[in-house]
């Protein structure tokens, strides 16, 4: 009989997950031999690196092969988007009215028309649930798939798609679209190398140019090489002298950058000013609808991980009027993004993914808005080997509860990287030669797959 913790693994321990009994037993060995579970680890993780093209050869590719993370700050009320009471009574239905999707009996928030007809196209999670009811705290949920900890900081999702999958094309695995959206969205405990590449300036300005992508004044090629390699000799020097995190990671990050200088293609994946206007305007010549463009971009060039943030929905008060300044602008652009994929071949495998901290108040308060609520709210999800046209799970008829298939913040870390072929049983070491396994507990939504 299994104890209780194994049960909690996402998966089978035979691929990848923590140790098992056997091992531990392998373990004790070791350690009379003067080799700590740190040290076992490290030899695992090498022998796994240097069979990795003979074992990838047995592993079947990932359904996703990047994602676009659209983070909504402040708590999206899920009864004024994805999920209204049409039936409730007024103080709990709200202030707005509802549309019909394409989906036989589903409707979404009026200010979601364009939304409601790509409905086919997506999987919404109606039954998202977690405890958490500050900000910081649900925003570190939707960010790393754990709760806060005290003790030790866990990474984002996009540093651990950096850890485990690396760079592809000259361009960083993980990109911020303009700035990381708050501390959680950064490395946690893996160090400084498997950081975000953030922008540093919005792509709805109109003079956008990414900060870190052209030379300085004054410094052509030839001078940037020469830098280039006197920099590699004096790294090599100091390096010999000292290792730590902190000289690995920024020689990485150097790496990395230089890298992403020298490539052609990598500018040009930041060149929005190349796409048509007519797209440009399909978007919107707003936040929502050029972060978004970019993102496109960028997958479509080779980033694994693209996150952004989009305006803020934290609606204590009128939320009829908060709404309709910020929802159809992320219509426009949400819609135009998921066929824009879809009519380049890349929905099926680009996860796309709208969350938000929590959700509302089922009851409309006293100053006309909803307040923080976590026990129910809904996500939006598409592509990466989703099911399209399907409705995960329900609240019930107030909003207060989930109803049916509850989905949890480890069972929703589980799919996102099962989906990208990461095993979330696998063990990261922390600091101390600390196993952390990627997520702890939950399980894969099989329902969610196609």
């Amino acid at each position: 009989m299994r104890n209780r913790n194994e049960s909690n693994f996402c998966g089978s321990q035979e691929h990848g997950g923590l140790p098992s009994r056997r091992n531990f037993l392998y373990v004790g060995l070791l350690g009379s031999l003067g080799l700590t579970l740190g040290d076992w680890l490290k030899l695992e993780a090498r022998a796994a690196e240097v069979a990795g093209p003979t074992a990838a050869g047995n592993r079947k590719e990932p359904a996703a092969r990047s994602v676009i993370q659209i983070y909504l700050p402040g708590g999206m009320a899920a009864q004024e988007s994805f999920d209204p009471k049409i039936y409730a009574p007024i103080e709990y239905r709200g202030p707005l009215g509802s549309v019909a999707t394409k989906l036989p009996g589903v409707h979404f928030s009026e200010h979601l028309k364009k939304t409601a007809a790509i409905a086919d196209k997506l999987a919404i999670v109606r039954s998202m649930t977690h405890g958490e009811a500050a900000h910081e705290r649900g925003q570190h949920n939707m960010f790393t798939g754990y709760r806060p900890s005290p003790v030790l900081t866990y990474p984002s999702f996009g540093s651990v798609v950096s850890h485990e999958l690396g760079p592809r094309e000259n361009l960083p695995p993980y990109v911020c679209i303009p700035n990381e959206a708050n501390p959680f969205a950064g490395t946690g405990f893996l160090g400084s190398s498997y950081g975000a590449f953030s922008l540093g300036a919005d792509p709805a300005n109109g003079n956008f140019s990414v900060r870190d992508l052209k030379l300085p004044n004054g410094v052509d090629t030839a001078r940037f090489d020469r830098r280039r390699q006197m920099r590699a000799v004096v790294d090599e020097h100091f390096s010999q002298l000292e290792k730590s995190d902190v000289l690995e990671g920024m020689d990485t990050f150097y790496q990395r950058a230089y890298s992403l200088i020298s490539s052609d293609k990598a500018r040009a994946a930041f060149a929005i000013n190349e796409e048509p206007g007519a797209l440009r305007d399909t978007y919107g010549r707003n936040e929502a609808g050029q972060r978004m463009l970019l993102a496109r971009r960028l997958v479509e060039a080779g980033v694994r991980m693209v996150s952004l943030s989009y305006g803020g929905w934290d609606h204590h008060d009128n939320i009829k009027n908060a709404m309709a300044g910020g929802m159809p602008a992320f219509d426009q652009a949400f819609s135009a993004l998921i066929n824009d994929l879809d009519n380049r071949g890349l929905l099926q495998t680009t996860l796309v993914m709208v969350t938000t901290e929590f959700g509302r108040t089922p009851k409309i308060n006293a100053t006309a808005g909803r307040d923080h609520w976590p026990k129910v709210f809904s996500i939006a999800l598409a592509g990466g080997g989703l099911k399209r046209g399907l409705v995960y799970g329900a609240s019930d008829a107030t909003g207060g509860e989930p109803e049916t298939d509850p989905l949890t913040v480890e069972d929703f870390a589980c799919t996102l990287y099962t989906q990208l072929g990461i095993d979330p049983d696998k063990a990261l070491m922390a600091p101390g030669n600390r196993p952390v396994r990627i997520v702890y507990g939950g399980k894969v939504a099989k329902d969610l797959l196609a």
